[in-house]
């Protein structure tokens, strides 16, 4: 897919919107070369360390899990109401157990400035490189989030990849 570089902060509110409605897909892909994607909800943009970061929370739980930690990148793909689907079939799918990106018939292309692939469906693509990781101290936690976020107690690592590009489709 053709996509141009746009700046960090470009339709920002529609990917903050996308946490809210649906997710976004998370895609990392091994030194090996193997990729995988999940959807994840919880994400957020901002400056740290005078660095434009995009934060993502994936659970050690999770196959992508092991992707980022050997890596250290991943992308962050924007989707488009037309493949809603996928959102819902990479959140409740591992793959461990499966192609996700050939049970979806998903098109993928190699990242601009990242190892990681980038979902050719998603018109805004974000490419990141782990610079701090730290895992959530559930001691630290408001008493009331636990119950509903955490109720098996499997909780977050959060990763700080620093926004090497960020890519638009034309």
């Amino acid at each position: 897919m053709q996509r141009r570089e746009v700046p960090h902060t470009y339709q920002l509110d529609r990917t903050l919107e996308a946490f809210a409605s649906g997710g976004v897909l998370l895609a990392a892909t091994k030194k090996s070369g193997r990729s995988n994607v999940m959807t994840i909800g919880w994400g957020t943009v901002g400056i740290i360390w005078r660095k434009k970061v995009f934060m993502v929370l994936v659970r050690p739980s999770r196959y992508t899990y092991e992707f980022i930690e050997d890596s250290r990148e991943f992308t962050v793909n924007v989707p488009t109401p037309e493949i809603k689907d996928w959102l819902a079939f990479c959140g409740s799918h591992s793959g461990r157990d499966m192609d996700k990106f050939a049970a979806c018939q998903m098109a993928t292309s190699p990242g601009q400035r990242v190892q990681s692939i980038t979902i050719d469906a998603c018109p805004l693509v974000y490419e990141c490189k782990v610079v701090y990781h730290t895992d959530l101290i559930p001691a630290n936690l408001a008493p009331d989030i636990i119950p509903n976020a955490y109720p098996r107690g499997d909780f977050h690592r959060l990763y700080f990849g620093e926004i090497m590009g960020v890519f638009a489709a034309e």
